[in-house]
């Protein structure tokens, strides 16, 4: 094997986080190295935007930064915010709007404009990206520790003076967050907290009569769980449910608590009650619930599979309409996932997310132990993280320059 490369900051991982700390490092006048293990950049992004890119949440800091998890990364998140975002995007050439909801999208909706614009800057900036680049560990070499690589050209090394690791969690592994890197990091002593599915959805033995409603949406009902309750849409799939309105709750569903529907959320428990007390002769309890209740064919099949036999007693059918308990066999697995929870634990890193096993090493993105739900707030916080620890990597190269 040749002799390592010395290069004055290395990135591994080129999605979010890692563009965005090797932009921040190339900001400050440092020469960058971005090392990816696919043939192309920030696939996850780009996946994620095919059904509309969604950048950030257009609310104030501090209701945004209570939907961070992990207390320690507010103030992280809260120096490059939903504002700042939105700034950074407007940047790069890119119109934005905001939904009905405050989530912020550009008004192209894709995430590829966006990109193309960010890989313009990064390459007028100097910044270099090897793709099809795999880490895959640490070598020890005379002077410092270095980084191997698998390439087209063979194993290679590189001895950076800073590094950041920005290689994801372990959700959608086939886009390149596979979660190899784990092993080498525990291996030299750094914490890291189990990694589990975040942003997923969940399993259900379907009956066959459900069969006709699968890939319908299902709208008009409220979810709780635990001490959150949402109005959002999901929808019935093959597997099981998924989509806005399960992803919001599903941290909560996955760490034990009861995911409830409130099938009519807009009709008050009393007055449907009366309703659903009326004589109702040679009318059918289906034809009934759809008039009293509104219920229209996914919501009422899903109260019949979830509540079946469905109660005669009047008080009995309205409690079950405004809390029908979701009878799920669990999240769906973790490659699956949106996102993951777990990672390089709180008491493994600097406040400048340097890893303590590892001076000169920072790590940002879904390599944290933290989870965000979607909506704006994990992308953002990749971005956050991403230029906090290039901040970070900035400073030491520096340090290093004058010090040598």
């Amino acid at each position: 094997m040749s002799a390592p490369e010395q290069v004055p900051a290395l990135v591994i991982g080129a999605g979010p986080a890692g563009l965005m700390a090797a932009e921040t490092l190339a900001a400050a006048g440092v020469k960058v190295l971005v090392c990816e293990a696919k043939p192309t950049v920030a696939r996850k992004f780009l996946m994620a935007g095919k059904s509309g890119l969604n950048l950030t949440k257009d609310e104030p800091l501090a209701p945004f930064l209570e939907r961070i998890s992990a207390e320690w990364l507010r103030p992280i998140v809260g120096a490059f915010g939903p504002e700042a975002v939105q700034d950074w995007a407007r940047g790069l050439g890119q119109e934005l709007f905001t939904g009905s909801s405050g989530r912020v999208f550009p008004v192209g909706m894709k995430a590829s404009p966006l990109l193309r614009a960010w890989l313009a800057r990064l390459a007028a900036q100097g910044v270099e990206i090897r793709t099809r680049w795999r880490w895959e560990g640490f070598e020890e070499t005379p002077g410092r520790a270095a980084f191997r690589f698998a390439t087209p050209q063979g194993s290679r090394l590189v001895a950076p003076g800073a590094t950041i690791l920005a290689l994801g969690g372990a959700s959608w592994p086939r886009l390149g967050s596979d979660a190899a890197w784990v092993p080498w990091l525990a291996g030299k002593g750094v914490g890291v907290a189990p990694l589990r599915p975040a942003n997923i959805g969940f399993a259900v033995n379907w009956s066959d009569p459900m069969r006709k409603h699968f890939g319908q949406p299902v709208k008009g009902c409220a979810l709780s769980a635990g001490t959150e309750t949402v109005r959002a849409e999901f929808v019935i799939s093959a597997r099981g449910i998924e989509g806005g309105g399960v992803y919001a709750l599903s941290a909560a569903v996955r760490d034990g608590a009861t995911l409830t529907l409130d099938l009519a959320p807009d009709r008050p428990l009393a007055a449907l009650a009366e309703r659903l007390a009326r004589p109702r002769g040679r009318e059918t309890l289906s034809n009934q619930l759809r008039k009293a209740a509104g219920l229209d064919a996914p919501r009422l099949a899903l109260l019949q599979e979830w509540g079946r036999p469905l109660p005669e007693a009047p008080d009995v059918l309205t409690a079950l309409l405004k809390r029908l308990p979701v009878r799920h066999a669990g999240p769906r697995p973790l490659a699956e996932a949106i996102s993951s929870a777990g990672g390089i634990r709180r008491d493994s890193l600097t406040g400048d997310l340097e890893l303590t096993a590892l001076p000169g090493t920072f790590a940002a993105g879904e390599m944290l132990d933290w989870e965000a739900p979607t909506g704006g707030y994990l992308l953002t916080a990749c971005l956050a993280t991403g230029r906090h620890a290039g901040l970070a990597a900035a400073g030491r190269v520096r340090n290093l320059v004058y010090s040598g």
